[in-house]
């Protein structure tokens, strides 16, 4: 497949068609998908990668990546085929959220340091 993804949204589209047996039958039928389900799929491969992270593992797939490395980019294709079977503006959304983030007093390092301030 000849695609070279230049936007978030541009994965999204390319994670998602090539999810198809998630979302269809092999006669083409459409799956119903529980939303719940599939974001704790998204969490189950971050899980994952926690694991790798904390064993020290390498992928038993592709032994040649950290199995942390392989299980973040799972949750990436997870989490991009289920914006792009929604349509999610993702390439919007993380540019605002970027800009916001930029500009919360509660992401400030004397807000951390306080009492009460995010310490992880």
């Amino acid at each position: 497949m000849a695609f070279n993804p230049v936007s978030l949204n541009d994965y999204s589209e390319l994670c998602h068609a090539a999810s198809h047996r998630w979302w269809y039958t092999e006669e083409g039928e459409p799956v119903e998908r529980n939303k719940g389900e599939m974001l704790m799929l998204i969490v189950s491969e971050v899980a994952e990668a926690m694991e790798g992270e904390r064993k020290g593992l390498m992928d038993d797939k592709l032994p040649h990546r950290l199995m942390a490395e392989v299980e973040l980019a799972d949750a990436l294709i997870r989490i991009f085929d289920y914006a792009g079977a929604h349509g999610y503006d993702m390439e919007g959304a993380l540019r605002e959220k970027m800009a916001y983030n930029s500009i919360r007093e509660d992401h400030t390092y004397e807000h951390r340091a306080g009492a009460g301030g995010k310490k992880f």
